[in-house]
Parts: structure tokens; C-alpha cells; sequence
């Protein structure tokens, strides 16, 4: 297997997962404010932390059921191929310097670090989209984050290099969550350069021999959960309206496109 080949195959599948799972199920009508921010959505995203209470009542649903459900699929079908498919592309060593810097960019301290920067920048210049966008990418991060962890803890795969907690990928699941969320909030002209990242930092953590790739699809599919679920509303909208009737008080329900 040439490296040009092994490289294709990452890449494609990893980009291929996230788009599978990112349409396979749109975004939850939610009740939200109508006032808009500068970049064209709501002003009020919550906090970094108390947001995180409503993202996680929002994690068991429907739609993030059928996206783990594609991303197990996924894994247990390149599963069979794990072993070869590490030695083919870790054996590429003059591929070592290219995804070399996979590992930071996908790293705990770079992602949450840009993360909270940006909302805190948000914050002190106050401008709120760039506030809300961090707090987002900060809580799909700490929702990934949390998720790989657990899985880790129950699998206890053992690595391509030796050691533990192979499982799913944790370099992925906080790359394609921050990716999911920049194309929930900005649309595909942001989120393919940034799905483009978190594919290369999945195929990086193959070619250094920290995952599978069945641990790098599955990780892709944890992230996309995260990210979707800090970002439920920012798609279609419900807008409700006090109504007065003969028999009383009542409430009508609105869904509205995306801005």
C-alpha cells in the first residue's frame, strides 16, 4: 500500500464519516430570542459552564443516537483493517514531519486554550458572536472531552505503540466537534477548511501510531455529537407567540428557517 493510497483512504474516510453524520440528523427545533447577532444568529448562548447543563439534557436524543450509531457502524466495518492499515501509513516515515503537528492541533490545551481566548475576547470587547462562538466551541470540546474519557475508561484498548486507552480518538472527537460547530454557526464555507483540519489531525494520530482508524472514525462521530448538540437551535428555529382565544390564553408555534 503506497502512502499516497493510505493517505487518500484516511482522509476520505474521515471526511466521508463527518459528512454521513453530520446531515444524518438536523438540527432540534428549540425555543431561542429572535435578535440576531453580527454574524446573522442569536446573541445568547449561555456560559461555559452553566450552558453546558442544557447541552448535556439535550445529549440523549434521537439524532445523537443515530450518529453514534453510523460512527460504530463505520468503526466495527474498517476494524478488520486496523492493524495493517497502522503498520502501511506509520511505516511511511517520510510522512512524520507532515502530520507531525496533528497532535497540537488537535490537542486538549490548543483547542479549549483558542476556545475560552475567544470567548473571553468576546466578552471584554463585547462582541457577542465571537463570545457565544467560544463559549459553543468551549462546551462541544468539554462535551467530547468527557465522552472519549468514559470510553476509554470502558474499552481500555491498548495502542498502535503500546499503552492504553486507544479507544476512541480524543485528538479527533475535539477536532470534529470544533469543526461541527464552525458549520453550524457559519455554514460550509467555513466548515469544510475546518472539517478538512479535523480530518487531518484523525489521519495524524494513524501515522504516529496513537489510533486505529476504526478509533479515529468513531472518535469523528463522538465529535460530530458534541458539536451538534452545543449547536441544536442555531439551525431551524420555533418561534413562540402568546395568542388570545375565546376559551382562554393559548401559545402558537412557529418553526423558521435558517437566517
Amino acid at each position: 500500500m503506497t502512502s499516497s493510497s493510505v493517505v487518500r483512504m484516511l482522509c476520505t474516510c474521515a471526511t466521508v464519516v463527518a459528512a454521513t453524520v453530520a446531515s444524518a440528523a438536523p438540527a432540534v427545533a428549540q425555543v431561542i430570542s429572535l435578535e440576531t447577532s453580527p454574524c446573522g444568529t442569536v446573541q445568547n448562548a449561555g456560559s461555559l459552564f452553566t450552558g453546558t447543563v442544557s447541552d448535556l439534557r439535550r445529549l440523549p436524543s434521537r439524532g445523537s443516537l443515530g450518529i453514534a450509531t453510523i460512527g460504530a457502524a463505520a468503526a466495527f466495518g474498517v476494524h478488520s483493517g486496523d492493524t495493517r492499515t497502522s503498520r502501511a501509513f506509520s511505516g511511511e516515515t517520510e510522512l512524520r514531519s507532515t502530520f507531525k503537528s496533528g497532535a497540537v492541533i488537535g490537542g486538549a490545551p490548543l483547542q479549549m486554550g483558542a476556545a475560552f481566548a475567544s470567548y473571553a475576547i468576546g466578552r471584554a470587547l463585547h462582541k457577542p458572536c465571537v463570545a457565544r462562538v467560544g463559549a459553543a466551541l468551549f462546551r462541544a470540546q468539554l462535551i467530547a472531552q468527557g465522552l472519549t474519557l468514559a470510553l476509554k475508561e470502558t474499552s481500555r484498548r491498548s495502542r498502535p505503540a503500546g499503552g492504553g486507552f486507544s479507544f476512541p480518538s480524543g485528538h479527533t472527537a475535539m477536532s470534529f466537534a470544533s469543526a461541527t460547530v464552525l458549520q453550524q454557526e457559519f455554514g460550509w464555507k467555513v466548515g469544510i477548511p475546518a472539517y478538512a483540519v479535523a480530518s487531518y489531525v484523525a489521519a495524524s494520530r494513524v501515522q504516529m501510531k496513537r489510533h486505529y482508524l476504526s478509533d479515529i472514525t468513531f472518535g469523528a462521530a463522538l465529535g460530530i455529537v458534541a458539536g451538534r448538540t452545543v449547536s441544536i437551535g442555531h439551525g431551524r428555529r420555533l418561534l413562540v407567540t402568546p395568542i388570545a382565544t375565546p376559551s382562554g390564553a393559548a401559545a402558537g408555534f412557529t418553526v423558521l428557517g435558517k437566517r
